[in-house]
């Protein structure tokens, strides 16, 4: 996790610099800025000028921000960026007698609270939690998806399945990867309910939050200079009827590390690459589409297929040819 720690008096600086080296000493990256009127004294912290420009540099950076101060300073520095509850990054607030950590923004997704929480245990203090779940002690379905790498859309749905429990209606619960019903929720039939799974198509409940976890790897082949859009074409077809944000990375042969078009393909979707020498993808132990031609090539009888369980999943779809490019995808196990 990446932290940005400012304040703005010498005795809120001197508990900021208490807490980054606790928190880097946590294993959390820590980076400390103050004003400039106050930096020269406390080198070596960077200073800055104007908070605002400061945290508007910090805002897309990090995933964390920790201010040492008055609650409203905070407030007023992060408002011009304040954007999306899913993007943006946690935003704590402590007094600089560390009595009271407050989480500003993002307090379940980001982990503002979790944070406040630390934060506030090593200054001495006590953390400031307003959120419902969390005062009543219930389900908090953006928490859970984070802290399992799962992704949502349907914010209205997500909000629906707090305010039910909230109201005391029951709330399903389904997994294709054999999670265990959390608390507070049922298995069976309801109207609204919570699914974790990696497939497209209709809904286990007449009104379903779908949580997407990074259960799908992609493996790719394809001929020297494939485009992107062939690239596309084929994987499209392979991933019929699955979730893309499933995709964890796409996978493929070392040779096609430097593939223009594989690469634009992968940055576009905004699937990291991970490449395989032939040694490496031939000891991959399974079934695989052999192809002579590819072994003549790669000196591997099979790229995409083998790509694709190289990360120890399942193959689900065999290999597709589609001009030019292979394709296959494998789900490896999520709890």
């Amino acid at each position: 996790m990446k932290l940005a720690l400012t304040a703005f008096t010498r005795r809120g600086a001197a508990l900021a610099r208490r807490l980054a080296q606790a928190l880097t000493e946590e294993g959390e990256r820590c980076e400390l800025a103050f004003p400039r009127r106050l930096a020269g004294q406390l080198c070596p912290a960077a200073g800055y000028e104007a908070l605002g420009e400061w945290t508007g540099e910090q805002f897309s950076q990090v995933d964390a921000l920790v201010f040492v101060g008055a609650c409203g300073i905070a407030v007023r520095a992060v408002a011009p960026y304040v954007r999306d509850k899913l993007t943006d990054p946690a935003v704590v607030s402590v007094d600089e007698q560390g009595r009271f950590a407050v989480p500003l923004l993002s307090g379940h997704v980001g982990g503002a609270n979790a944070l406040a929480l630390r934060v506030a245990a090593l200054a001495g203090g006590q953390a400031v939690i307003s959120t419902a779940t969390d005062v009543n002690g219930l389900f908090a379905v953006d928490v859970w998806a984070a802290e399992r790498g799962m992704r949502f859309t349907q914010r209205t749905l997500a909000k629906e399945v707090s305010a039910a429990l909230l109201e005391g209606r029951e709330v399903g619960f389904a997994s294709d990867f054999g999670h265990p019903c959390p608390e507070g929720l049922r298995t069976g039939e309801t109207e609204l309910g919570v699914w974790v799974t990696d497939k497209l198509g209709e809904g286990l409940f007449p009104r379903t939050l779908r949580l997407t976890p990074q259960s799908l790897i992609l493996g790719l082949g394809c001929r020297r200079g494939a485009l992107a859009p062939a690239i596309a074409a084929a994987a499209e077809e392979a991933l019929a009827g699955l979730d893309p944000a499933a995709v964890a990375y796409a996978a493929t042969i070392d040779l096609k590390k430097d593939e223009a078009g594989l690469l634009e393909f992968c940055a576009q979707r905004g699937w990291p690459l991970r490449t395989y020498s032939a040694g490496e993808l031939a000891r991959v132990e399974g079934e695989f589409t052999a192809s002579a031609f590819v072994a003549s090539v790669t000196g591997v009888d099979n790229v995409c297929e083998r790509a694709a369980v190289m990360g120890g999943g399942r193959l689900i779809v065999r290999r597709i040819a589609k001009n030019g490019v292979t394709a296959a995808v494998a789900r490896r196990e999520i709890v």
